[in-house]
């Protein structure tokens, strides 16, 4: 008989926890008891599981003792007061949200890159999900790194609006029909209109000129790698609704052969190679990624200034494996290897 794991699902308001929910039925994850939580003033209400609405409770009163398995996509502060708390009452703890990343003690984790640090998982009894761009991008480095090493990467990411959450989403299919209809725009979500522009600052700008998305980016693809990869990054909001993309340029530390690069990217776990050289030969957020739990790889061609060098497209959905899908992978290995 197949062991079943009661779980929390904290931020269930968002679209990140929504997705969690969504994934964790879709993929037959075997569920004892599910507790959708929120902060209070998101919590009373309902989210669906399967064809079952579930209340909603506040996580401020909720005993993670009742569980073994904790998702948070809440936010950084709601996971600094509450994820440690309930790692200490005994649920393992798998984490959306800015806070631990970092965190040397924590392992910072995409399945098909570096499943083994999991093993580290109860020393804190939390594992971080990297950033969403950070997770795309990582799925196409790591067969490229493990072939022929990496030594720097340049990145520019073209980043949806539902990344900035459900607000943003439906700024801009108001911006959209506002301007349609020429009517006056009053931006909310962010600084500037969104529809029909481009935004080159996500997050505040830091010490140098870097805005705190870039320095995630730069930080957190390090770390995953495990290698003293280099790593340069521009970060574009862009008005797309779902699906995150990226132009990156890499330098290997081995000579590797374009026709050897595509192969190792078609086989790799998590990715779908679409590199034909037509008029539609590639991938996009809109066509490929958006609702798929595939990260799609297009573009892919040589450098003509660098030895070592590759350039390459990527595109995946944000929400799904950029966070909930990846966070419910974790959750599985967790429950098959350690729980």
């Amino acid at each position: 008989m197949t062991r079943k794991f009661d779980i929390a699902v904290v931020g269930v308001s968002g679209l990140v926890g929504a997705a969690m929910l969504e994934i964790l039925h879709e993929r037959d994850f075997p569920v004892g008891r599910i507790f959708p939580l929120d902060v209070a003033e998101a919590a009373g209400g309902t989210a669906s599981f399967g064809r079952r609405e579930l209340p909603v409770g506040d996580v401020a009163r909720f005993d993670f003792s009742q569980v073994q398995l904790a998702l948070f996509s809440a936010g950084a502060a709601v996971a600094a007061e509450y994820a440690p708390k309930a790692a200490v009452e005994g649920c393992v703890v798998i984490d959306n949200s800015t806070q631990f990343r970092l965190d040397p003690e924590v392992p910072l984790v995409v399945p098909e890159v570096n499943p083994q640090d999991l093993a580290r998982h109860d020393v804190r009894g939390i594992v971080a999900n990297p950033t969403c761009t950070v997770t795309l991008l990582a799925l196409a480095l790591k067969p490229l790194r493990d072939a022929a090493g990496i030594e720097r990467v340049n990145v520019s990411t073209y980043q949806a609006v539902s990344g900035s959450g459900r607000e943003a989403v439906e700024e801009l299919g108001r911006q959209t029909a506002d301007l349609l209809s020429f009517r006056e725009i009053k931006p909310q979500a962010y600084s500037r209109q969104i529809a029909f522009n481009v935004l080159p600052q996500i997050d505040a700008v830091e010490e140098g000129g870097h805005t705190r998305e870039e320095l995630r980016l730069m930080r957190e693809t390090a770390r995953l790698l495990g290698d003293p990869v280099r790593v340069n990054a521009t970060a574009v909001r862009v008005p797309v609704f779902y699906g995150h993309s990226a132009a990156v340029h890499l330098e290997t530390r081995e000579p590797l052969a374009l026709d050897r690069a595509r192969e190792l990217l078609g086989q790799a776990p998590g990715l779908e190679l679409l590199d034909e050289r037509s008029a539609d030969g590639f991938p996009t957020p809109v066509t490929e990624a958006s609702g798929q739990d595939a990260v799609f790889v297009g573009r892919l061609r040589q450098d003509p200034t660098h030895p070592r060098g590759l350039n390459l497209w990527l595109t995946g959905d944000n929400i799904r494996k950029g966070a909930a899908l990846n966070a419910v992978q974790i959750a599985e290995l967790l429950s098959r290897d350690y729980l």
